[in-house]
């Protein structure tokens, strides 16, 4: 299998070299997968220390018959783009280096999602290289668009911040909220979540069949929805018996009255024409609302609403492949608009059904 090309893809399309840090993991899986259907990037190194040697496809199985191995990552190639697959404290102690070797990066992590040292002295353990903080590009298009175009350093967001913020986001861009309403965010959440060393809690045993709070305050998403929607929220985390995914069940008051025809007015002024974000809102059939089954192995991201007007509240649903639009996708997604390529190059997948567990 020739790795950076796609059955069909167009002979004269522009290449892009990448590389990917840290490829042996869920979201590095993820991200070979997807630049390996790109129809512009060309993959010429994935590392990984643990795996160093190895073929790619042992690791992932979608990736059998790729001749990649994992390499160590000390002597890393020159690349237009690279891509940090790492855990959070990796990329602020290299992005040095990777600049140094590339033309664009995007981190995966969160070391460059928050605007401030400050809010990583609070939220974390601190930040390396704060400098880089006002470069970095939060990398969701729908609401990041315009200064994605040409960024040089691209931050990915988290999946529940993703799913959350997508909820909400419309609410605010037209008015039913302010900023000082209350908002309560409960996000149930696949076990990919904990990454492929994601320990006991992540096994199977100890997740079967679960409906598990692990974060019930301070989860650290809080930082990245508190600061992209200007509003504090309550937030809550469940983990639950799936792998991909992640559901953000979103219960705002706002302070006047909203209808119906309010707020099919904000969801579709903010993304009727975003090619990722699709509307669920009460319908007919089995999935009437955003449902993480139904955008499994997607970039989609899935929104809906329900008003309840005798408790003056709005019910917010939005759901994500976690794997996905709350990473991977998302950052190749974010590529995309920075090179100035297709938008949805590479993303064009829209599903399966019937699936098993997303």
């Amino acid at each position: 299998m020739a790795v950076g090309t796609e059955t069909g893809a167009d002979e004269n399309a522009e290449t892009i070299t990448a590389s990917v840090i840290g490829g042996s993991g869920f979201t590095g899986g993820e991200l070979l997968r997807l630049l390996a259907g790109h129809p512009n990037f060309a993959i010429t190194e994935v590392t990984s220390r643990s795996k160093a040697g190895k073929s790619v496809g042992s690791v992932h199985p979608p990736l059998r018959g790729s001749d990649l191995r994992f390499t160590e990552p000390e002597d890393l190639e020159s690349v237009d783009v690279l891509f940090a697959a790492t855990p959070h404290g990796v990329s602020m102690g290299r992005i040095d280096d990777f600049f140094e070797i590339a033309d664009t990066v995007v981190d995966l992590s969160a070391d460059f999602r928050l605007e401030s040292e400050a809010q990583y002295d609070e939220w974390y353990d601190g930040h390396e290289a704060p400098e880089y903080l006002e470069k970095a590009e939060y990398a969701l298009p729908e609401i990041n668009r315009d200064n994605l175009e040409g960024a040089d350093l691209i931050a990915g967001g988290g999946c529940n911040a993703t799913a959350t913020i997508l909820g909400l986001y419309p609410l605010f861009e037209h008015d039913i909220l302010e900023g000082g309403e209350q908002i309560v965010v409960d996000v149930k959440v696949g076990s990919s979540e904990g990454g492929a060393g994601g320990g006991e809690a992540s096994s199977h045993p100890e997740r079967s069949g679960v409906v598990r709070p692990y974060a019930p305050t301070g989860h650290r998403h809080e930082a990245e929805i508190e600061q992209f929607l200007d509003t504090s929220v309550a937030f809550t985390c469940h983990a639950v018996d799936m792998i991909r995914g992640a559901s953000a069940t979103n219960h705002v008051f706002p302070s006047g009255p909203v209808s119906k025809g309010d707020l099919w007015q904000a969801y579709r002024g903010c993304y009727e024409d975003e090619p990722f974000v699709r509307m669920a809102a009460g319908g007919s059939g089995v999935y009437r609302y955003p449902e993480p089954k139904a955008v499994a192995g997607t970039n989609l991201a899935e929104v809906g609403f329900e008003l309840d007007p005798s408790n003056k509240r709005v019910v917010v649903f939005s759901a994500i492949d976690n794997m996905m639009k709350g990473s991977a996708g998302q950052a190749v997604h974010a590529a995309n608009v920075a090179l100035g390529l297709e938008e949805t190059a590479g993303l064009e997948f829209t599903g399966l059904h019937p699936v098993g567990a997303p």
